[in-house]
């Protein structure tokens, strides 16, 4: 078997699709717009929702974080420390990844399927390609342990509610 090649990626953008699903799992729903940048050192995602935008650039090589939040005029800007942004993502430290031996085709890539189950015990079901290695991986603090690019991803709120994230450029 000949192991597949991977590369570090050091500068690309990637733009998801975030939908919800009702808990009946009949109808889906477009909410937003979810676009990665990376770049060296440096990363940048912007959540594009009708009602607001937030944008978080961080800097790995300072472990440091901005997060510019817009709601209609109103706008807002939080830096984070290297101990802020550690402390904003506590909730996402000791994360258990389970892999399995599902797959799924993302953007022509093969992608392997981990689950993932929070301190709190939400479960987050995670696509990734193994043949890609972002340069910065702690920009989607969940995603810091996976081994490869995340090119999709879903979870449920407590109301049974499934918000999906997949990747389609």
């Amino acid at each position: 078997m000949v192991a597949a090649q991977q590369r570090i990626v050091a500068e690309c953008t990637v733009v998801y699709k975030v939908e919800s699903q009702d808990a009946a799992g009949t109808s889906l729903r477009e909410k937003a717009t979810k676009t990665v940048y990376i770049k060296s050192n440096n990363a940048r995602i912007d959540l594009v929702a009708p009602s607001y935008t937030q944008s978080t650039i961080y800097n790995k090589t300072t472990s440091t974080a901005s997060v510019l939040r817009s709601f209609g005029e109103d706008k807002y800007m939080t830096p984070l420390n290297t101990k802020q942004w550690r402390s904003v993502n506590a909730v996402l430290d000791s994360i258990q990844i389970k892999f399995t031996e599902d797959s799924a085709s993302i953007l022509d890539y093969t992608c392997k399927q981990a689950i993932l189950q929070l301190k709190d015990g939400t479960l987050v079901t995670v696509y990734f390609t193994a043949a890609i290695i972002p340069s910065v991986r702690e920009y989607e603090y969940m995603f810091k342990d996976i081994p490869g690019f995340v090119l999709g991803y879903e979870m449920k709120d407590a109301t049974g509610i499934k918000t999906i994230f997949k990747a389609y450029l």
